[in-house]
């Protein structure tokens, strides 16, 4: 359930980018991959088990504008806090870069979401999501693809949300949050 909402967040990139002090989303991601408290998956969306029947020929289109889906998750554990601070501090730094542009920022129950992308809105080859709680963490999703339309996305979004997505191959992700996430 977790992962189906972030895909809908996620479809509603990266390359070595770099914020204004010179720390990349890419670096950030590696530097973080196997660092204790994260979970990092990597994975290109011809991998991902997406049933697609039900998609418009347009959609198939703009599904295959994506070609990679990049997560890094921090979680809070009760003797991190300060760690979760600094961490979720470093990457808001990151996306308060030039080279990000904020397509929408909201809070529900005492989730925030951020959604930022680089590039053109019609022609975008990374769109990153960044969704945190204090008590629970934050995790990031980055998308990455060629000439990716937002506005087209969006609308992929909806059809998603009826889409049979195999939340096991999300499986990891989950479990290394289970029972914190309350969505």
């Amino acid at each position: 359930m977790f992962y189906t909402f972030i895909l809908f967040l996620v479809f509603t990139g990266c390359k070595n980018y770099e914020d204004t002090e010179g720390i990349s989303l890419n670096s950030y991601f590696l530097d973080n991959q196997e660092a204790v408290n994260f979970i990092a998956r990597d994975m290109p969306v011809s991998m991902l088990k997406v049933n697609d029947s039900q998609f418009t020929e347009a959609e198939k289109e703009v599904f295959a504008s994506v070609k990679h889906l990049n997560f890094l998750g921090f979680k809070v554990d009760g003797s991190n806090t300060e760690a979760y601070k600094v961490e979720l501090a470093k990457v808001k730094r990151i996306l308060k870069g030039k080279s990000y542009s904020k397509l929408m920022e909201f809070s529900d129950k005492g989730h925030k979401i951020i959604v930022k992308y680089k590039g053109h809105f019609n022609k975008t080859d990374e769109l990153v999501v960044l969704g945190s709680e204090k008590q629970t963490g934050f995790g990031i999703v980055r998308v990455l693809g060629s000439d990716m339309n937002l506005v087209k996305l969006g609308s992929l979004a909806k059809t998603l949300q009826e889409t049979d997505i195999d939340e096991n191959q999300f499986e990891d992700i989950i479990a290394f949050f289970e029972g914190t996430f309350r969505i």
